[in-house]
């Protein structure tokens, strides 16, 4: 889907009425609804194309469910029909959207809008924006058209939340689809307080959504209405002074380290934005910070420098994707740079490669989450006595499938830890809860690469996340050091962590389901709470399973994270019983069903003396959950780990 043109009922030169007539009983009523509401040409002609080819199966595909809208909002491939991204869907939940923060927040009507450069997006933002508008909001578009002889206007994520508190605004939503496949896009929404939305907001935000899926009188006028508001100033331009404040913003609460080049040095890093929007912030941020310039300081990947919504040099915009880097360190190599930095297309997430000893090694989420946690505690405790008289209680998260290792680090530096379910929703919810309580939170992270520096915003920013990470770079290369010396301190004073991550691809996904169904009755039918052993090489020390409710290591046996009875997921210690490994060794690992992808995802990190003793025992829990509680063979699950 490629042409959004907007038209009036009736323009489509077709004899609807005959078409729909030939139609089995069960599609009538639905394909009925729908073109009664679409008045989008490119959408409507493909629910009739269907009709015309008798395409019955795939009709039901579109038309049967409606597209979920959860706490990642909405999110699917761009197609008609109502389980699909399309104008009429997001019309739709806009209005629910609108309708419920206007009845929350009817003090505050306001709300911020944005998109990136996906196939669409600028479409489904205008007609975000004029559902808003209906209701009387006043509108912070990041990408308004009403610049002379601009084009093209997207923004990065970050700016949503960003905005929302600067302008005080009561909600925000960014059109983005991140790191997917070309052909999806999503819908993300912000709260008043600059987080995702978490629980009980997405339900009710459904359950209004249900409510205005009619939609309303001007909902297909949006050229007209933008227009007319723009001109009221009920619709405010707001890109230029955002990014402007948000460049400050990063600037004056990230930067601590001088960097002064000033073209006597040759390019010292190379920088990717895989495709997405990422450059035009990165660039401004960077000439501001330290006036550091393309091709003097720095070199971009020429062939992924520019927006491009076909991705045309990755089969997956996933800056963690393997290959996904390749042109960047070809680039580097070919330039004698030893260190290539990139972000996703939407420039929320950050990755780093690294040449060592000849050999270039790109980090883990975990190991840049460790740099990153090591360095903000470096910069606390140098802050003056006032600055920490005044933030006396620093505290650090990150997510329960991520590494134990911040946990360690606050246990032996005596700062405050916790984690929270996986997603920046919870994340940055939770870091607005610790604030409340008197922390100081600087930084939280995901093993997905994401990385939230709160000082900013409270979601993970691919863009603040470089800034610091080139200040790590410059001192790094002053010191005579590398990341991996630095892991190697860590690891030395903290403990050896190692990680074995992988995933099972879940061919139908009421599989998932069934697997963690039989995985409980493999130690209930024994009347256990728990499961005692794995194989014969490990025993169970704890056992959380937010499925059900139970968590074995507290005193009333509930979980101290929230429960959710609608998904899977089980985490677990082990320790090893066999005589190759130590009695401190110890194993965690957390096996869930993904949100997003067919996927059944499994998390493992083992700690021990050594990286050889470490990567062992991760890789033989992995091999020993493949065997007992996944099997493969017979459940139907496939992986390539």
């Amino acid at each position: 889907m490629s042409d959004n043109q907007v038209v009036k009922t009736g323009l489509l030169k077709m004899n609807v009425d005959s078409l729909v007539s030939v139609l089995p009983p069960e599609l009538s009523g639905k394909v009925t609804e729908w073109l009664n509401n679409d008045q989008n040409e490119h959408t409507r002609r493909e629910i009739l194309d269907l009709v015309q080819a008798q395409s019955w199966t795939e009709l039901h595909k579109r038309l049967d469910t409606r597209i979920a809208f959860g706490t990642a909002g909405l999110r699917s491939k761009m197609e008609a029909g109502f389980s699909r991204m399309n104008t009429l869907t997001v019309l739709q939940a806009s209005q629910g959207l609108a309708k419920y923060i206007s009845d929350k927040f009817p003090e505050n009507k306001s709300v911020v809008i944005g998109h990136d450069h996906r196939f669409n997006s600028d479409s489904f933002a205008q007609v975000t924006i004029a559902a808003f508008l209906q209701l009387g909001f006043k509108v912070y578009d990041l990408c308004s058209c009403s610049r002379a002889g601009e084009e093209n206007i997207f923004v990065h994520t970050p700016l949503v939340p960003f905005s929302i508190d600067r302008l005080g605004c009561s909600a925000g939503v960014m059109i983005t689809a991140s790191h997917n496949p070309k052909l999806d896009n999503g819908y993300k929404v912000y709260y008043a307080n600059g987080c995702q939305i978490i629980p009980p907001h997405d339900t009710l935000i459904a359950q209004s959504i249900e409510a205005n899926l009619q939609p309303w009188a001007e909902a297909w006028n949006c050229a007209t209405m933008l227009t007319n508001a723009l001109k009221t100033g009920q619709l405010v331009d707001s890109k230029a002074t955002m990014v402007e404040q948000y460049t400050e913003a990063v600037c004056s609460r990230l930067v601590t380290t001088t960097i002064r080049t000033s073209g006597s040095t040759d390019p010292w890093f190379v920088y990717t934005p895989m495709h997405g929007v990422g450059f035009e912030i990165f660039s401004k941020v960077v000439k501001k910070a330290w006036n550091l310039q393309e091709n003097v300081d720095y070199l971009c990947v020429p062939e992924q420098k520019c927006p491009d919504p076909e991705f045309p040099t990755v089969s997956f915009p996933n800056p963690e994707e393997k290959g996904a880097f390749d042109l960047g360190i070809a680039l580097a190599e070919a330039s004698g740079i030893s260190f290539v930095l990139g972000n996703d297309p939407d420039a929320d997430r950050f990755s780093a490669a690294v040449k060592v000893h000849g050999k270039w090694k790109q980090l883990t989420g975990n190991e840049l989450g460790f740099l990153f946690a090591n360095r903000v505690w470096q910069v606390y405790n140098d802050q003056p006595i006032e600055f920490k008289e005044c933030n006396p209680n620093l505290a650090l998260i990150n997510s329960t499938v991520s590494s134990q290792m911040i946990k360690k680090m606050a246990e032996v530096e005596k700062f405050h830890f916790e984690d929270t379910l996986t997603g920046f929703k919870w994340l940055g919810n939770r870091a607005r809860g610790l604030e409340k309580e008197g922390y100081y939170v600087p930084f939280a992270y995901e093993e997905a690469i994401g990385f939230m520096f709160s000082d900013i915003v409270h979601d993970k920013d691919g863009i603040g996340a470089l800034v610091m990470f080139l200040q790590m770079i410059w001192d790094w290369k002053n010191q005579g050091l590398s990341p991996v010396d630095l892991l190697k301190d860590g690891f030395a004073r903290y403990g050896v962590f190692q990680e074995y991550n992988g995933y099972y691809i879940v061919p139908d996904l009421s599989l998932t389901n069934t697997v963690f169904t039989e995985i409980r009755h493999s130690y209930q039918k024994d009347g256990l709470k728990f499961p005692a052993k794995l194989g014969d090489d490990f025993e169970f020390v704890t056992f959380t399973d937010l499925t059900t409710g139970y968590q074995s290591d507290t005193s009333d046996n509930l979980p101290r994270l929230p429960v959710d009875h609608s998904s899977q997921m089980i985490s677990a210690t082990l320790r090893p019983n066999n005589s190759g490994f130590s009695s401190t060794d110890s194993v965690r690992f957390t096996a869930r069903g993904s949100g997003t992808e067919p996927k059944l995802k499994v998390y493992i990190e083992a700690m021990s003396s050594t990286k050889e003793r470490s990567k062992t025992l991760a890789k033989e829990v992995w091999d020993a959950l493949k065997i007992y509680w996944f099997r493969p063979d017979q459940t139907g699950l496939t992986t390539t780990f």
